[in-house]
């Protein structure tokens, strides 16, 4: 663990210091679209599952278009939070950070993705396993600390893995 926990004062600091851009076609070529048609198509999908997680491209593919359609319609759409994550754990090939992934491109509210770089620079515990409460209070946890920084969550989770690229 590092002595202190990324700071707000600091994460703009570390922001900067990621110059990673393949996000950008990711927000710009799947999650706007997909934020105003309401669902992600199988190739848009496949593309977020495979920026995040590109070993799960053979479980992934295993979902039928349809149910992809389904299921991410539901999680954009619905107003429980347990519904918009747990949603999308139902699709082969995505878990926890696949499915905060989603979110965080594809949604309108801000979501952190989920990954153990970003949670190490919050100095939290890792669970065993991933579930609701964990995921709720990581959630949490980043937005406020996005708003205490000035910092769109896009930004806080570039400098939450660059701090711990950089420290752990």
């Amino acid at each position: 663990m590092p002595n202190a926990k990324l700071s707000a004062n600091k994460a703009d600091y570390w922001s900067k210091r990621n110059h990673d851009t393949t996000w950008k076609s990711i927000e710009i070529e799947v999650g706007m679209p997909a934020r105003k048609r309401g669902y992600l198509t199988m190739p848009e999908f496949l593309e977020i599952c495979r920026w995040k997680s590109p070993r799960s491209q053979h479980q992934c593919i295993l979902n039928p278009k349809e149910l992809v359609e389904e299921v991410t319609a539901i999680a954009l759409a619905a107003a429980r939070e347990e519904l918009r994550i747990g949603s999308l754990i139902l699709l082969k090939g995505v878990s926890w950070p696949t499915a905060s992934t989603i979110l965080h491109f594809c949604h309108e509210d801000p979501y952190p993705i989920l990954d153990f770089r970003a949670v190490w620079s919050l100095r939290l515990e890792m669970p065993n396993q991933y579930d609701f409460d964990f995921w709720w209070a990581y959630t949490e946890k980043c937005r406020k600390l996005a708003t205490a920084a000035k910092l769109t969550m896009r930004q806080l989770d570039m400098a939450l893995w660059q701090y711990s690229k950089e420290k752990q």
